[in-house]
């Protein structure tokens, strides 16, 4: 029986960076004087190291060769893969899945008192059953829109899952620039806009005052932040769904602004005049272990009866 393969994406714990690898003497003093602001996290990197090696040892049970091991921010080749599975929290997931085309995604939250699992299938203690179950088929899924982006004609991020951010390289300096949707374009100034696909309407776009769309929707959302309208004007376009096939255009009338590609992370310089397209990827992803009704607030879901072996793809895509 052939082996399955996978790639094994591992975040490095806080704790791991700055104490064990950057030796910073700030965080060790603080955690020696027992200081709130450090206060969790050896706890959470016990925890994540705890499910570290929960993870593996399941692997090794199941037979499974980890084609790839790498960390967050590493870029890997998915091809051929039958699974990924990320060990850490949303970030981690998000930071694999711009690697990720046709192959289905397992995140397994490693810390769930302290980081948030929303687009993680199972945590600390499920991992084998989880990964098992994965592999022979057995877990829903949800199938995920994502979002491409363009600069100047050339595709700059092609897998955005959660959100990009467009705004000045200052968080104090107005962000300047026209959009233009469909016939309806309009000069803006405000402290930048977020805009991304569905699975991104929980994070940013919420916090910003923008609506919680549902997981399967191939929409995206465009949410205007702080917009300046001094003279108690309205902009049309400061909160706008946007329908798959259409695109948003947006023209930067600032010599310094940054696009941040989901998280801060990522980021794409931009300049006056330059010209950026946003619209719906041609590739979704599938995450594993998630039902696509999964609610903002809840990062686990009801427990499901096990779908029948060639009847689970079927199943889920038809909630």
């Amino acid at each position: 029986m052939k082996r399955a393969k996978v790639a094994l994406i591992i975040k490095r714990s806080a704790y791991r960076v700055q104490v064990e690898e950057r030796k910073n003497g700030r965080i060790q003093r603080l955690l020696a004087a027992h200081d709130p602001t450090v206060a969790h996290l050896r706890a959470a990197h016990e925890e994540h190291e705890a499910t570290v090696r929960e993870v593996k040892a399941a692997l090794a049970v199941l037979g499974v060769e980890i084609a790839f091991e790498g960390s967050v921010g590493e870029a890997f080749d998915a091809r051929g893969l039958d699974l990924v599975i990320t060990v850490g929290g949303d970030g981690t997931l998000l930071s694999a899945s711009h690697s990720v085309a046709d192959v289905p995604i397992l995140g397994i939250n490693s810390a769930p008192k302290y980081s948030v699992g929303f687009f993680c299938g199972a945590r600390r203690g499920e991992a084998a059953v989880a990964i098992g179950r994965a592999l022979r088929g057995e877990l829903r899924r949800a199938v995920l829109t994502r979002m491409q982006v363009c600069v100047n004609g050339r595709v700059v991020a092609a897998r955005v899952l959660n959100d990009a951010l467009f705004c000045h390289v200052s968080p104090a300096a107005t962000s300047r620039y026209i959009v233009r949707l469909g016939d309806e374009e309009e000069e803006q100034k405000s402290s930048g806009f977020w805009i991304g696909p569905a699975a991104g309407s929980t994070a940013a776009q919420r916090s910003a005052g923008g609506r919680v769309i549902p997981l399967t929707s191939k929409r995206l959302q465009l949410v205007v932040r702080e917009p300046y309208t001094p003279h108690g004007e309205r902009y049309r376009l400061r909160h706008a769904l946007i329908p798959p096939g259409t695109t948003l255009v947006v023209r930067s009338k600032m010599t310094d602004a940054k696009l941040f590609i989901d998280g801060p992370n990522r980021t794409i310089d931009v300049g006056v005049g330059d010209l950026l397209e946003f619209t719906q990827a041609s590739e979704a992803l599938t995450v594993l272990g998630i039902a696509p009704t999964r609610r903002w607030g809840v990062d686990q879901d009801e427990p499901a009866t096990p779908a029948p072996r060639g009847a689970a793809h079927r199943d889920d895509h038809a909630r």
